[in-house]
């Protein structure tokens, strides 16, 4: 009933910035926190930034002052601004979102995915 649609991944050289977003649709009915999360070759899936309802943004460090998370409610959409791109930040870039939806019946809470973009960044 719920998908996640990403876009805006690609290849960039060190230093330069790229612009991810993804769009919530389906039987919505509200949506809590979204967010970013990213896998490198090896590595295990971390959070990159999410964003609560209300607005309030959270980071890992390792993001902190290079990337900026926003959402645009009206729109069910999460963004994720990537400047200062380093090569550690190659990645498939994973959109997530926690969404309550119905089935005409009731409601129901869950736990939604994207389907990933590759971000690579070259030295």
């Amino acid at each position: 009933q719920v998908q996640l649609v990403e876009s805006g991944g690609g290849f960039m050289q060190a230093g330069g910035s790229l612009r991810l977003s993804c769009a919530a649709s389906g039987s919505i009915v509200g949506i809590n926190a979204m967010g970013w999360h990213r896998q490198a070759p090896g590595k295990q899936r971390e959070l990159v930034a999410d964003i609560t309802s209300g607005g309030t943004p959270n980071y890992a460090d390792s993001v902190k002052g290079r990337f900026t998370v926003s959402r645009d409610n009206a729109k069910n959409t999460v963004y994720l601004q990537m400047n200062s791109l380093k090569p550690e930040d190659t990645a498939v870039y994973y959109c997530n979102a926690k969404i309550v939806y119905h089935t005409g019946l009731s409601y129901y809470p869950g736990d939604y995915w994207g389907q990933g973009t590759q971000v690579t960044v070259s030295s």
